[in-house]
């Protein structure tokens, strides 16, 4: 038996996956890391880490052999990536043994990559991906180009926006993809956005874009953070929910503030965001309703980035830096409202803040093992960290 609403610290050794002298990383907190085999585990490798990628630079898409002494083995290069969300890069559901999926450039535009690791066989398709759908078969995107200019740590470099005279263009938002026949269309545009009551007076003048996606549990429905530009470099949020197709377009969460998220189930989001009072907390929101209820006392009410473990047990959780510079990692045990910090981990400040390190913590398959980004040992580098001993309890 477990105590409840309890804050515990049991920290778990980390152990890194890679080695310098180059750097590596995966980045986001939302895409699959883990091969289905449990075996593999992927990320990226750069010769540095103290400045903002140009278009020129490579980063290495590679495979790390975890039963084989934490082996790299390099697979391609990639010229669309950034330190945040890197290169989208993840498995395929349609073949997770052994095929991936990743971002790059063209000289006509950003692609997308699947890539047979067994036989080094690339399929290309004609945009790059924001989120894969659960099954493989289809992804939702939006243009790399336009968030690299709101957000240069989000989109990627080295390709003129043909937007960028317009503050809403009608033929940007965002767009739909089949993976296998690279079919695209566009499924919900800025006007779309915009046409959602209620009209904000801080559009006056502002330039607008889509940050992030997200796809439901049962690839039924998506989310959206659809942001704006404000006086002074800020941006209010919006979080918006649709159909696949773009169909029942929602606004979910009009409170200003809407930062990371998760799909619980098909129904439901967890976000950490403005409430109706203004209170900033990880809210769980019910799709297409009202209804938003605090995750827990036990969660902290700072930003981080939260992922439900497979069995929805468990939140996975990080913070941002506090004044000693150290990010904390942690459980979060729901049932229980149980906080369980499992260490904390040195990150500099860094200028611009696109440089910096989160640890953008991720599951593998089973839940019983998680895996991070850090800089705490001098180099940008990937560790491992097994959470069954906490996992497992009853």
């Amino acid at each position: 038996m477990t105590d409840k609403h309890t804050y515990e610290v049991r920290e778990l050794p980390a152990h890194a996956a890679t080695t310098g002298p180059n750097h590596h990383f995966f980045g986001y907190y939302d895409m699959l890391q883990w091969d289905a085999t449990g075996r593999y585990i992927l990320g990226l490798e750069t010769t540095f880490m103290d400045r903002s990628p140009q278009p020129e630079d490579p980063a290495i898409v590679g495979l790390i052999d975890i039963e084989n002494n934490c082996r790299w083995e390099p697979l391609a290069e990639t010229h669309a990536w950034n330190w945040q969300q890197s290169s989208r890069l993840q498995w395929l559901a349609t073949a997770p043994d052994r095929e991936i999926i990743f971002n790059d450039r063209t000289p006509d535009g950003f692609v997308a990559v699947i890539m047979d690791i067994q036989t080094g066989k690339k399929r290309i398709l004609p945009r790059a991906v924001n989120i894969v759908s659960h099954d493989g078969k289809s992804a939702l995107t939006l243009n790399f180009s336009r968030v690299h200019r709101f957000r240069p740590g989000y989109g990627y470099p080295g390709m003129a926006d043909p937007s960028i005279s317009d503050p809403a263009p009608a033929d940007d938002g965002v767009f739909w993809m089949d993976l296998a026949t690279g079919e695209s269309r566009l499924i919900i545009s800025f006007h779309d956005i915009l046409a959602l009551p209620p009209k904000r007076a801080d559009w006056a003048g502002a330039s607008h874009w889509v940050n992030h996606l997200a796809i439901a549990t049962d690839d039924q429905r998506a989310s959206l953070l659809h942001r704006w530009t404000l006086p002074k470099g800020r941006w209010w949020t919006r979080l918006i929910t649709a159909n696949m197709d773009g169909s029942d377009i929602y606004l979910l969460n009009d409170y200003n503030l809407v930062s990371h998220f998760d799909w619980r189930d098909s129904n439901h989001i967890l976000a950490y965001a403005a409430g109706p009072t203004g209170d900033y907390d990880f809210y769980v929101h019910t799709d297409q309703s009202t209804e938003m209820q605090p995750l827990g006392d036990m969660m902290p009410d700072d930003d981080g980035h939260c992922s439900y473990s497979p069995d929805r047990r468990w939140v996975l959780n990080d913070t941002y830096p506090d004044e000693q510079g150290q990010r904390t990692l942690m459980l979060y045990d729901i049932a229980n409202d149980r906080r369980i910090d499992l260490g904390t981990f040195y990150s500099p400040a860094v200028q611009p803040d696109e440089l910096r390190c989160d640890l953008h913590p991720r599951w593998n398959r089973t839940g019983t093992q998680i895996c991070f980004d850090s800089v705490h040992e001098g180099s940008r580098q990937i560790y491992l960290m097994d959470v069954e001993p906490i996992v497992a309890e009853e």
